[in-house]
């Protein structure tokens, strides 16, 4: 006598249902984006000048409020003071900011006068 996992499954009958009048159409879900594959070589964007403050907030909130462990909390309390900031208190991170973007630009073109003259090896796919 054959076990049932030596014989082979007998196919389903399915029925089709019709879709539930009273249920809402649902939209179609967008298609995900495909992962950009690119040049891990390549100069990374600098941070914003929020990222800036929020380095130096993170050190005094921490000093200030040592029982605060969630980032969540933390994070929060960064953007409410952000947002509350005079112009004047901001112009510090956003001239670091303004810095590192000058500095990635020009990575940036020297990178890419490297990638157009075939100095970098090219990877076959």
């Amino acid at each position: 006598m054959k076990t049932r996992s030596q014989t082979t499954p007998k196919p389903l009958k399915t029925v089709a249902l019709a879709p539930r009048p009273d249920s809402p159409k649902r939209r179609p879900r967008p298609m995900p984006k495909p992962a950009g594959k690119g040049d891990p070589r390549a100069p990374k964007k600098p941070p914003t000048a929020f990222f800036y403050f929020m380095e130096d907030f993170r050190k005094t909130y921490k000093q200030e409020n040592p029982s605060v462990k969630s980032m969540r909390e933390i994070g929060k309390a960064c953007g409410e003071k952000w947002n509350t900031m005079s112009f004047e208190e901001k112009v510090k991170y956003y001239d670091i900011a303004t810095e590192k973007r000058a500095e990635f630009e020009k990575a940036m073109i020297e990178y890419n006068k490297k990638k157009e003259s075939g100095e970098m090896s090219e990877e076959s796919d």
